[in-house]
């Protein structure tokens, strides 16, 4: 099987899916404080909201980042809630180019679901298309779905830092925010972890928001050193756009390890050093 099709689904494959009554569990993520907004809003027919802070992580502060692993009790009470089994494939969505999606995504396959697809361009690619929308939200029955904890490589910032030192470490997160800079005194330093390479997330992207063709996806990431000849980690901010490194990768068949707590639990330790400029250092 083609790897891009074991991490996307296109709208299209997704309507046809729906339209035969091969119908997945459908999960529109959202940002804090949008939900009550989103109810009536457009959405796939059958999607239920999920949460990206307050259910796809745990509350964060310090070392621990901003937006540290769920609690996989917790996270296996939502999942069940969401109606998500193990037997039914899981779709997730948004409308942010997956770049929130991805944090699904990556949070349900490592507690142990493997069938879980990040629709390829979101809602906006969705609806481009013409597939139906509809404004109510989806009313899913309750699952016993089992999770556990560990099925997706982690590393925590020690691992990090030796894997920028002895294999690659990808940061995805904006290029200004890589550089860094000065801060006003008592905010956390800006810059990046020595030897990390830069490779913000919406590269990966076309102007319209879907991944880039796989060759495309194969010739960036190599030109990065990210062709899979070498150990390979994905950092970010708080552990989201990470995820969709992670996932694009994937998708043309190479395994990377993310840090969850990413640069908010790395500069929260003022014992880690900190590079400002654009090279890895």
């Amino acid at each position: 099987m083609d790897p891009r099709d074991t991490v996307f689904i296109t709208p299209a494959t997704l309507a046809r899916r729906l339209a035969d009554g091969r119908v997945p569990t459908i999960l529109a993520v959202r940002n804090a404080g949008v939900l009550p907004g989103y109810v009536a809003s457009p959405r796939i027919p059958g999607a239920i909201d999920v949460d990206m802070p307050g259910e796809l992580a745990a509350p964060g502060g310090g070392t621990r980042g901003s937006r540290p692993l769920p609690d996989i009790a917790t996270l296996q009470r939502n999942a069940r809630r969401w109606g998500v089994a193990a037997d039914r494939t899981v779709v997730l969505y948004d409308h942010d180019r997956c770049l929130t999606a991805a944090r699904g995504w990556w949070v349900l396959r490592w507690a142990g679901l493997a069938d879980v697809l990040l629709l390829d361009g979101g809602f906006a690619a969705w609806q481009a298309e013409g597939h139906p929308v509809a404004t109510s939200l989806g009313v899913p029955a309750p699952s016993e779905v089992v999770l556990s904890p560990g099925h997706m490589p982690v590393l925590d910032a020690d691992g990090a830092a030796a894997m920028a030192r002895d294999g690659v470490l990808l940061d995805t997160r904006i290029r200004g925010n890589y550089i860094g800079g000065t801060v006003v005194p008592g905010q956390a330093p800006r810059g990046h972890i020595p030897g990390s390479i830069s490779a913000p997330a919406a590269d990966a992207l076309t102007e319209a928001g879907a991944f880039l063709d796989a060759e495309t996806l194969r010739h960036l990431f190599a030109a990065l050193g990210a062709d899979g000849a070498r150990p390979l980690g994905v950092t970010c901010g708080a552990g989201i756009s990470a995820a969709h490194g992670v996932a694009a990768l994937a998708s043309i068949g190479v395994t990377a390890a993310m840090f969850p707590g990413s640069w908010s639990a790395w500069a929260a330790d003022p014992e880690r050093p900190v590079v400002i400029g654009g090279q890895p250092g």
